[in-house]
């Protein structure tokens, strides 16, 4: 029989003992002949034959012939250790991830290759045979568009106290960066680049990492990473510590046909509500095997380029505390978990959108800067609307101009802008589904085949120019398609028609130009094939209210106003005043709500041909319908435009008056 392979193993507690249990499963196959840990192992836990050492170094010196060393230390000792492995001529497993930084990685290759040792690093789910099905388009998803990885798990206290490392950016002046992201969720996140065939740090274009920190240390507890590869695949990954109700992760890859989600704990693949499981090779044996036989490593050196390049930012970008109002706590003692609530929610939302928790404005998320308002109409008190210019919307969210907060005379606010429902849906602007395919309205595209489907398709809206007038103002935006692309551009006014005490009423004006000559077809889901689906032109996202009476001159109720036409449509209802937008105004010292109404009506022959569109029970939210049923043309000869007076008024107005209002 072959003689055993050899095998030092460097930390027995902890991960440590899983290695244990795998080395005795490997049975006569392997020789445990020595171990080093400053602590001691406890009584039975090693062979009787295995020497035991407080440190590598002395275990070295001290021992002869051995093939393989299993390195399973805290992160911040596996650049050194590694290297004193391989510098001996030793191949090594060594567990994840294998260093901190790209230039840590650098250094180890470079002395790998110099003795010509093998690294295996014990990213485990990278045995799993299910990666070699979705290589080879096994579950027919076609060429691969986006990846997302949802980790969402729970650690008490005792997790965090368990070393001295434990959740510690830096200890005893060394790098440590553990975290969600770098210790117990790392394989998401490496499973996910594995299965976008990104392995190279070259093959990294961007990373972005949205850090926070829920519980009383220094790393990240709850995260969201994004990854840009060079062959324009997202990565994006949203992981926590901090889950009320813990799942087991998955990484969920986005096809052009369908998608599929990998249980890569349980070796799980669930496609159409199908679930196969596969086998999984065990990396350490692979490296045995790869010793006597030369079959390939399933997770080399070289392949942990991509994923140290994201560590390597995460090593530089500080978790942010979340503030304590936005947290609970369950349990006493060691066994006190924090939790954020709704964070199951907030994490499927921002993978499922490509986008960041700054990005998507959840609460406690903090963006890194705050943008500077394009434009600022003041009111008697707080200003009646403000211009945002976009900036900060996610990607997947069509960033484009809006007014948000746009508020009656007396301070209530009838917009709202990133509503935790429909995250693309912002204040009063112009939005379309449908612009020669790509998406200027944000989130899912309606498509015949497949419904809603994520496409990244999403295009923007820039701002060119801003010229601030007297009563309002008026704007150049250029339209940027997702491959970057110029295919429209805008002029776009807001002008104050009328003021009063109690009502304000603007007219905005837009018109939409091809970029070249080409004529351009402007479309929605109506156009497209969804029946009452015609969203998209003049939007306008109203905030949460009750009591709501939407109406026309004809028809009352969601059922009756969607898809009508009128000289103008009326809402009014009861919003929410927050405090420290009105409390005192007019007399009131209560911060109940507030009743006000608004008001779109067309003001050109064009305008006046788009049907209304509606929503009360599922958001609230109106708009004028641009493509009802059927896309229309613009060209540079004949632009499309479109015109309509906008009534924001405090009470619940009757009929006569609203009609009133937004005459001519």
């Amino acid at each position: 029989m072959p003689r055993p392979t050899t095998i030092a193993l460097v930390g027995v507690h902890g991960y440590g003992a899983v290695h244990l249990d795998n080395l005795r499963r490997l049975g006569d196959r392997v020789r445990l002949v020595a171990a080093a840990d400053p602590r001691e192992p406890d009584t039975g836990t090693l062979p009787s034959h295995t020497r035991v050492f407080p440190d590598l170094a002395s275990l070295l010196t001290a021992t002869d012939g051995i093939d393989v060393v299993i390195v399973a230390t805290p992160l911040h000792t596996h650049l050194e250790l590694a290297r004193l492995v391989v510098s001996r001529g030793i191949d090594l497993y060594l567990e994840k991830p294998p260093v901190l930084t790209l230039h840590d990685l650098q250094v180890l290759e470079e002395a790998a290759d110099r003795s010509g040792t093998q690294v295996q690093v014990g990213f485990q789910s990278l045995g799993s045979r299910a990666l070699a099905a979705f290589a080879a388009d096994r579950f027919d998803l076609g060429p691969v568009r986006a990846i997302g990885a949802v980790g969402l798990w729970s650690r008490d206290r005792a997790y965090w106290q368990r070393s001295r490392w434990a959740g510690r950016r830096e200890l005893d002046g060394v790098a440590v960066v553990d975290g969600v992201t770098t210790n117990p969720l790392a394989h998401a996140t490496a499973t996910a680049l594995a299965l976008a065939g990104t392995t190279a740090a070259s093959e990294i274009a961007q990373v972005t990492a949205d850090l926070y920190r829920a519980n009383p240390i220094e790393g990240d507890d709850t995260s969201l990473v994004r990854v840009t590869t060079t062959g324009g695949i997202r990565v994006t990954a949203g992981l926590t510590l901090c889950a009320d109700d813990p799942h087991e992760p998955y990484v969920e890859v986005h096809g052009r046909r369908r998608s599929a989600r990998f249980f890569y704990t349980e070796d799980v693949v669930e496609v159409d509500g199908r679930r196969e499981r596969f086998d999984r090779d065990d990396l350490l044996e692979n490296l045995l095997d790869h010793r006597d036989a030369g079959t390939p490593l399933l997770s080399p050196l070289s392949a942990a380029g991509a994923f140290v390049a994201v560590v390597d930012v995460i090593g530089r970008t500080r978790p942010l505390p979340i503030d304590p109002a936005y947290l609970t706590a369950h349990g006493d003692g060691l066994a006190r978990r924090v939790v954020v609530p709704g964070i199951e929610d907030a994490i499927t939302r921002a993978v499922d959108a490509e986008a960041t928790f700054a990005e998507l404005h959840v609460p406690w998320a903090r963006p890194a800067t705050a943008p500077e308002p394009a434009l600022v109409l003041p009111g008697p008190d707080d200003p009646l609307a403000v211009l945002v210019d976009g900036t900060g919307t996610a990607r997947s969210s069509s960033p484009r101009p809006y007014l948000h907060p746009l508020r009656t005379p007396g301070g209530v606010v009838v917009t709202d802008h990133h509503p935790a429902d429909h995250d693309w849906h912002l204040g009063v602007g112009v939005a379309l589904q449908d612009v020669d395919g790509a998406n200027f309205w944000g989130g899912r595209t309606f498509t015949p085949a497949a419904g809603y489907v994520w496409r990244g398709d999403h295009g923007r809206v820039d701002i060119e120019r801003v010229e601030p007038g007297s009563d309002g103002a008026t704007l150049d935006l250029r339209w940027v398609g997702p491959d970057g692309s110029l295919l429209l551009r805008e002029h776009r006014s807001i002008r104050l028609l009328r003021r009063a005490d109690t009502s304000v009423v603007w007219e905005i004006d837009f018109a939409l130009t091809p970029a070249s000559d080409r004529t351009v077809l402007l479309g929605s889901p109506g156009s497209n094939g969804r029946a009452g689906g015609g969203y998209g032109g003049l939007s306008w996202r109203l905030p949460a209210c009750t009591d709501v009476d939407v109406r026309t001159p004809h028809a009352r109720g969601e059922g009756a106003v969607h898809g009508s036409l009128s000289p103008w449509l009326a809402w009014s209802a009861s919003f929410a005043v927050a405090p420290g937008d009105e409390g005192t105004r007019h007399g009131r010292d209560d911060l109940g709500d507030r009743a006000a109404t608004i008001a779109l009506a067309p003001a050109d022959e064009a305008s006046a041909r788009d049907p209304w569109f509606v929503r009360v029970s599922d958001y609230p939210g109106v708009g004028a319908s641009l493509a009802w049923d059927r896309a229309v043309a613009a060209s540079r000869s004949a632009p499309v435009r479109r015109s309509y007076r906008v009534l924001v008024a405090d009470g619940r107005l009757g009929d006569d008056a609203v009609a009133e209002l937004v005459a001519p």
